[in-house]
């Protein structure tokens, strides 16, 4: 790929090479039936020139262009399109019933101030009211379904080197006040080299998720990659997934997915929604790569999918933990050396100080304040640089010792859209040694062998009684107490003295002899105890209230925000005076109602 001066040029070669050959598989439906739509390589330019050549006219090259599209193959020529005409394509979601993703795309506007937004005729009404709403009624609104054919004659070439931007990559942190990853068409040809090596994957490959496109693993992983390659790309709406996590494994099964995946709540989702008569039919046999990444990943969901699914031929080392983020373009390290998922049973209390002590796993293992399960990540590709950094002195640490991870290369993106000084500060580190170039990532992880692993989020640890304690493992131990628990966050609040507060999804099926308070309080207890620390705070909500990013990941900073500002609206709330009072501090309502611990 590196023969390509961007990423328009080696899609083109594809076209030209293979244009019958299929380049994406979208599927539909319900819950009862799926409907494929086939786009080969020869359409997807043919209307992906179409649309350039609009764009062209109108003076988009070296612009943002907003790309809000429900359709798959609306959202794959748009997105090509941008590129096509030389301009910066930037993916957002489209505006909806969920508040905060109207307010992200909000924010994404106002970072980039568009040259224009690309959606469908039945989205374009409601999008332009949006940007009249908040002060950008000038900016076109183009409906590309309506465009008519011929236009694509008058396309160019577009004259895009390596540094050029090819997309802005929107990370999923703050809906209000986002920042834009720039992604050159340099860094994208080259994470996808990375990832070609990394997965194996030729112009025979195909890949196949559910991931939306705004997200970077949907984009990068599911969409640009097979198309970097030759291969096709098979993908269903995230709805349905949601819905239906058998239909996932169905297309697996009935399109020969090779690669694939997505965050770790998939895994688990499959394992605990799909049932032995829905098994009947699915043959993974030829599912070689099962990506999993985007969040942490966990070694029981691990082991249980892997256990269950090998009854349909899921081979044994299918399982493909990996680590990736925007700043990097995507993949950072995945795979392992001997093909299979190592994992790491480590000294819960050690960890707490950065150091790993390694213990022998119990033959069930059983995590607890005592011990942890760590998964390899897998190994650095494509000429990355990846070093272990103590985050404060900047000193590089040893194989044993936890750190900041850093990396450099050529998929380092170019830094945040507009923001200098985070771009300072995130993308031009140097460790004590002199070893200039690095991208802070943000994440804490140890390596061991030449393999990652993942042990948290700087930003996440919680400095609670002095102990530095990682809320995962708390969520983890939280929902356990009780099947009817669903996605839950913990964070710290306080200045002077940090105290735990945790906010647990709790399914009430509209039960109303459910004992919300005896709940909260078994909850209280067990963290209490498994941890050593006092609990400040136990908030049981309905199912959806705690954010995720399109992912699956929790948006601990987001929650936290919205607990001190009083914006969370329990079922059932145990809080102790002092966080009672930072919430009113914050101006939020007086307590929240509920219960002392």
């Amino acid at each position: 790929m590196a023969e390509y001066r961007n990423f328009t040029e080696l899609v083109r070669a594809h076209v030209t090479e293979g244009p019958e050959r299929e380049a994406l598989v979208l599927l539909s439906g319900d819950g009862t039936e799926m409907r494929a739509e086939r786009v080969t390589y020869a359409e997807i330019d043919v209307e992906a020139r179409r649309l350039a050549a609009w764009l062209q006219e109108r003076g988009a090259a070296g612009h943002p262009v907003i790309v809000v599209q429900n359709s798959g193959r609306l959202f794959a020529t748009s997105f090509l399109a941008c590129l096509y005409a030389g301009a910066m394509a930037v993916p957002a979601p489209p505006p909806g019933n969920v508040k905060h993703t109207t307010e992200r795309l909000v924010g994404i506007v106002k970072d980039t101030a568009p040259h224009s937004v690309l959606t469908d005729a039945r989205g374009a009404p409601g999008v332009s009211l949006l940007l009249a709403q908040i002060g950008y009624e000038r900016v076109p609104c183009l409906a590309t379904d309506a465009l008519t054919a011929g236009a694509e004659d008058d396309w160019s070439p577009p004259d895009m080197e390596p540094d050029d931007i090819a997309f802005l990559q929107y990370t999923s942190g703050s809906t209000s006040d986002p920042k834009g990853v720039m992604v050159s068409h340099g860094n994208l040809i080259a994470n996808q080299a990375q990832i070609a090596g990394a997965l194996g994957t030729t112009r025979e490959s195909r890949m196949g998720s559910w991931l939306p496109f705004h997200h970077d693993m949907g984009l990068i992983g599911h969409l640009l990659h097979p198309l970097a390659v030759g291969g096709a790309s098979v993908l269903l709406p995230p709805t349905l997934f949601v819905r239906h996590p058998v239909r996932w494994l169905q297309a697996i099964t009935e399109y020969g997915v090779t690669s694939g995946g997505g965050p770790n709540f998939a895994y688990d989702l499959c394992v605990r929604r799909i049932t032995e008569e829905q098994m009947a039919g699915l043959d993974l046999s030829r599912w070689e790569n099962a990506c999993n990444g985007a969040e942490p990943v966990r070694a029981e969901t691990v082991r249980a999918f892997t256990r269950k699914f090998a009854a349909v031929g899921l081979r044994p080392d299918a399982m493909w933990p990996c680590y990736g983020l925007a700043e990097a373009t995507l993949l950072v390290t995945g795979g392992t050396r001997n093909g299979t998922v190592r994992t790491m049973t480590v000294d819960a209390k050690a960890l707490e100080h950065h150091r790993v002590v390694t213990s022998a796993p119990a033959e069930a293992p059983v995590e607890g304040d005592q011990q942890r399960e760590l998964v390899s990540c897998g190994l650095v590709h494509g000429g990355l640089d990846l070093v272990i950094v103590d985050p404060t002195t900047r000193a590089r640490l040893p194989e044993g010792q936890v750190g900041e991870i850093w990396v450099r290369g050529d998929s380092v993106a170019r830094g945040y859209w507009n923001r200098p000084r985070d771009t300072c500060e995130t993308f031009s580190s140097a460790t004590a040694c002199g070893q200039e170039g690095f991208l802070r990532t943000g994440d804490l992880g140890t390596l061991l062998d030449g393999e990652l692993f993942v042990t948290g989020r700087l930003k996440d640890i919680m400095i609670v009684a002095g102990r530095n304690l990682y809320p995962q493992d708390i969520e983890r131990v939280a929902q356990q107490v009780s099947p009817l628990f669903g996605f839950c966050t913990a964070f710290s609040v306080g200045s002077e003295r940090e105290q735990a507060v945790l906010i647990q999804e709790v399914r009430t099926g509209g039960s109303y002899d459910l004992d919300l308070a005896k709940l909260a309080a078994r909850v209280h207890e067990t963290i209490s105890q498994e941890f050593e620390i006092a609990v400040a705070g136990v908030l049981l909500v309905r199912p959806g209230t705690v954010r995720r990013t399109t992912s699956g990941k929790v948006q601990r900073p987001a929650m936290r925000d919205l607990f001190l500002r009083g914006r969370i609206e329990p079922l059932h709330a145990l809080l102790s005076p002092e966080v009672r009072d930072l919430v009113e501090a914050g101006g939020g309502p007086r307590g929240y109602g509920g219960d002392r611990p």
